[in-house]
């Protein structure tokens, strides 16, 4: 049997000291995650990051640096997941667009605030953490060979 990670993406997006998040429920009462979600077939990682974004939160954002990359493994059930987190610039809104299934709403929290809710998972908050630190690498890193 063969062992995959989950690669994800998953933006830090800051506007006015405020970063943007999202509220879903996955079954278990809601939860706080960064825009985020899995990379899909022939899509590069930025593309992807832009992607979740908009379809989780309706903003249109550009994606700008690699704050760091993560791996995780989830002791509930053993799987593995490789995220990687880009700083990204919002740019418009549009607060009529549908947003993705699970989705409750988009908002706009402070490092303090993001203290009151219940994180998806560890990932959260290190990389916010990181993207405070001052962490951003370029994105020409993040190479897409063929």
């Amino acid at each position: 049997m063969r062992w995959y990670p989950h690669v994800t993406v998953a933006a830090i997006v800051e506007r006015d000291g405020r970063f943007l998040f999202v509220e879903e429920d996955k079954g278990h009462g809601p939860v706080l995650n960064q825009p985020a979600g899995h990379l899909e077939d022939d899509e590069t990682i930025p593309a992807a990051v832009e992607r979740e974004v908009l379809e989780e939160t309706g903003w249109t954002v550009a994606a700008q640096a690699l704050v760091g990359i993560y791996r995780w493994r989830n002791p509930g059930n053993g799987e593995t997941f490789l995220r990687f987190c880009l700083a990204c610039t919002p740019l418009a809104h549009d607060a009529q667009r549908r947003l993705d299934d699970g989705i409750l709403r988009a908002l706009w929290l402070s490092p303090d605030e993001l203290c009151a809710y219940r994180l998806r998972s560890p990932l959260v908050r290190p990389c916010l953490d990181d993207w405070l630190a001052g962490e951003r690498l370029p994105l020409t890193l993040l190479r897409t060979i063929g």
